[in-house]
């Protein structure tokens, strides 16, 4: 059975605060039902509505209102606001390590929890429900007569045999506003120094820069873009109209971002949303079975799966964050 989505202005929300920025928010399920979950999430609704339809079978009366926010805006709910939802779902995975370690998360601990590899759990209060890939996505139009680069060296080599081609049609995270942006920045300059030379050839081509991997698969997918760079590849693969791009996956290196979710301490139905982390945990583990699955099982070698847990804390270092952020920004924007 397919429960009623329905979408809601801002003010219909009366109980949400002004004080922290929404993009987007919906309600699943039966409006005023016994059981109510909130949660807030950096995820959009139309990637996560076929993860909620289950949990509302199994939970006929229930209402889940799902705010959409950044990553950035979820920190700001959460440790500055003291809002009160529920469930935290975010990919940036540095950002909820932080608010697990602050402990501004309740611990949780089930047969699901148990079952599901270690990678996918840090200190029974983070829990990783899937993995996205960084991926290079490029317009097939604009590269009908050029070869498509399979890993970060053809990409710097094409960028600089074509820069009258590419000059402004080159698209990445603005990671000063991003937090996923920036974790995949300073992910990938662990892996590679590529970064840094491929940062600074996209700068040199007055590269564009973007919030969201929505915003840049549209701009590929409308021409606007020739390339976007570390965008969320499992958005590029389950978006309408994909004959106008492709989709690469590095071969040097795919950095894997966990999308986690934790329980926050102040949460009002934590007993559902232990139930909604179980049911998540189960989807995703017992039989993955989607495209993005398949194509990490491919290329399982050149992984660089983002491990959960007190590492990914070093880059929110103020000083370290203030350090990346300078040499990025010389970089990228190069007056």
């Amino acid at each position: 059975m397919r429960f009623l989505l329905f979408s809601l202005v801002l003010t219909a929300f009366a109980q949400i605060s002004a004080a922290f920025e929404i993009e987007d928010q919906t309600r699943f399920g039966v409006e005023g039902g016994a059981e109510r979950l909130r949660i807030i999430s950096t995820a959009d609704i139309a990637f996560f509505e076929p993860m909620v339809d289950p949990f509302l079978t199994a939970h006929p009366d229930t209402e889940i209102e799902y705010v959409v926010v950044s990553s950035a805006e979820l920190m700001r709910a959460l440790q500055d606001e003291n809002e009160t939802f529920d469930l935290a779902i975010s990919s940036a995975m540095d950002l909820q390590t932080k608010l697990a370690n602050d402990g501004m998360a309740l611990r949780h601990s089930s047969s699901a929890t148990l079952s599901v590899p270690a990678w996918a759990v840090w200190n029974d209060m983070l829990f990783a429900f899937t993995q996205e890939p960084a991926a290079i996505v490029i317009s097939n139009a604009g590269f009908a007569d050029l070869p498509v680069p399979k890993d970060r060296h053809d990409l710097i080599d094409l960028l600089r045999n074509h820069p009258d081609r590419f000059r402004g049609r080159v698209g990445t995270y603005d990671v000063r506003a991003s937090g996923l942006g920036y974790l995949f920045a300073t992910q990938d300059t662990r892996a590679s120094e590529t970064y840094w030379r491929l940062t600074e050839v996209m700068g040199a081509l007055d590269a564009r820069l973007y919030c969201c991997s929505s915003d840049m698969i549209d701009a590929v997918a409308s021409g606007e873009l020739l390339i976007a760079y570390n965008v969320l590849g499992s958005y590029a693969m389950n978006r309408v109209g994909q004959d106008a791009f492709s989709i690469v996956l590095p071969t040097d290196f795919t950095t894997v971002m966990l999308r986690t979710v934790l329980i926050p301490k102040a949460a009002a139905s934590p007993d559902l949303a232990r139930e909604f982390v179980d049911h998540l945990l189960v989807q995703a583990h017992a039989a993955p079975t989607d495209g993005v699955a398949a194509e990490l099982e491919q290329i399982e070698t050149s992984l660089n799966r983002i491990r959960i847990g007190p590492g990914l804390m070093v880059f929110l270092d103020q000083l370290k964050k203030r350090a990346f952020l300078s040499e990025w920004t010389n970089a990228i924007l190069q007056d």
